[in-house]
């Protein structure tokens, strides 16, 4: 559902998706270092996922020794644990993943500055990204890891590990791990974004996928 407030997720218990999570436009979600957030299985629109809609904002900052974990409902990690004992690199597709849409510029089809997050119907206010703030800022993404995603949304359509759909460069994406997804490992639609330290092994299309002109960096 709609997280219409600003919240915060902490570390001293399980947070669970349920199917489409959504962070609304000037809602913050403030996620606390060591914190665990499992997927439940689902496919096409009962796939569960994390998505930041444009003019939200995701502060996600962990630690080197407290990351922030995204994983399966099947893993059986523990609160204050950093890896369960019972997945491995061959399980993917058992949740969807996080998605991240901004406001800053892409190139979509004939040119449009504006498009619909692929796998969520366009009727959907929090599918769009695209625009023309280049320093729009969708928070903070340190020391996160996100395992074991990418459910099929569509027909040969998969949720990326992260997707990020036209993030402005006033956002901070650093020390990121992606571990045995699906689809990609990280997808940029558009946006400027600058992203460092990335960690992605194990996936089944590309491990960074760039599309819609993205002018960030990838350090």
């Amino acid at each position: 559902g709609l997280i219409s407030e600003n919240e915060t997720w902490t570390a001293d218990q399980i947070i669970e998706l349920a199917g489409r999570v959504v962070v609304d436009d000037g809602v913050t979600l403030t996620i606390e270092p060591g914190t665990i957030i499992k997927g439940r299985e689902g496919t096409g629109s009962l796939a569960s996922a994390l998505i930041i809609a444009r003019g939200g904002k995701i502060m996600a900052e962990g630690t080197a020794d407290n990351p922030i974990i995204f994983t399966s409902e099947f893993d059986n990690i523990e609160v204050g644990q950093q890896a369960g004992t019972n997945l491995d690199r061959e399980d993917n597709e058992l949740w969807g993943g996080l998605i991240i849409l901004g406001k800053a510029p892409i190139s979509a089809e004939e040119g449009d500055n504006e498009a619909s997050n692929e796998g969520i119907p366009a009727d959907d206010s929090f599918s769009l990204y695209g625009g023309d703030v280049a320093n729009d800022n969708s928070g903070v993404l340190k020391y996160v890891s996100i395992r074991h995603g990418g459910s099929l949304i569509g027909d040969g359509n998969e949720i990326n590990g992260l997707t990020l759909g036209g993030v402005g460069n006033g956002t901070t994406i650093d020390h990121v791990e992606i571990f045995a997804t699906l689809d990609d490992g990280i997808e940029f639609f558009g946006g400027t974004v600058n992203v460092s330290n990335l960690l992605i092994y194990w996936q089944g299309d590309d491990g960074v996928d760039i599309d819609q002109n993205y002018s960030g960096t990838v350090t």
